[in-house]
């Protein structure tokens, strides 16, 4: 059911002008958390997916909400990576319609068991205007910015203005020559920083140390085994813990999620 916000959310002081209306769907209680917004690209390269996924999901698994736009592309894989019921998508249109419809299920399972928000009224289809306030709001949220891959006309660098005059922190995955140039180029200019071990940044963040696998599995794990390893020495485990939600396969080889 939507419903509308009738008090006021602090961190959205920091906009350029404070919402008339927001309206939303889920669980209101995930505003209290220390929440970090994770955006790029709707068209991420199989490196940043990758990585995309496991800074929202190691993020979320330390009481980390996510926020981001439910988007294609990094948008999407960071709500997936934090699980639906720890991440808040912020939508540029009416909360009856979830677009795109290619997330459709994605959105349906955040309204479940998350928290989806918008500021705009049942039946308003999105526009470009709308997708900039969009991101203006996914940025006041968040504590901190994580743009994980953009080019130099990637909507994801207006997010970046945003945060740069709301004076937040700003990080981004290192990347190789001629990818990601839009990040590459504010790398340079010292605008934004480099998350190079996605461990100590969320030790730096949360001022403690990330827990420490015991598990036999889960450590054998760690360096992404084959599949076929992995079964051969856990044989039906790898089954429970994937549906688990504690490892992925992909391409052949086990990730830690």
């Amino acid at each position: 059911m939507i419903k509308q916000i009738n008090f006021k959310i602090e961190e959205l002081s920091s906009m350029k002008k404070y919402p008339n209306e927001i309206f939303y769907i889920g669980n209101l209680d995930l505003l209290k958390r220390k929440k970090i917004a994770i955006i790029g690209t709707r068209r991420p390269s199989s490196y940043t997916k990758e990585f995309t996924y496991k800074l929202s999901s190691k993020l979320s698994s330390n009481n980390i909400c996510i926020v981001s736009g439910a988007a294609m592309g990094v948008d999407a894989i960071a709500h997936q990576g934090a699980k639906s019921n720890n991440t808040i998508a912020v939508v540029a249109n009416g909360l009856d319609i979830r677009y795109p419809s290619i997330n459709k299920n994605l959105i349906q399972d955040i309204e479940n068991n998350g928290l989806i928000l918008s500021t705009y009224k049942e039946k308003e289809k999105a526009k470009n205007y709308t997708f900039i306030l969009r991101n203006e709001l996914v940025v006041a949220l968040g504590d901190i910015l994580i743009v994980t891959e953009a080019d130099k006309n990637s909507g994801s660098l207006s997010s970046v203005e945003f945060a740069l005059k709301m004076k937040k922190e700003i990080y981004t995955l290192p990347h190789r020559l001629n990818e990601s140039l839009g990040t590459q180029e504010l790398v340079k200019k010292n605008l934004i920083k480099v998350i190079y071990d996605i461990d100590e940044f969320i030790e730096k963040i949360t001022f403690k140390k990330t827990k420490i696998i015991e598990d036999e599995v889960l450590l054998f794990c760690r360096n992404n085994p084959t599949y076929e390893s992995t079964i051969e020495k856990f044989s039906s485990k790898i089954f429970e813990y994937e549906l688990e939600g504690k490892i992925s396969i992909k391409n052949g080889r086990v990730y830690l999620n």
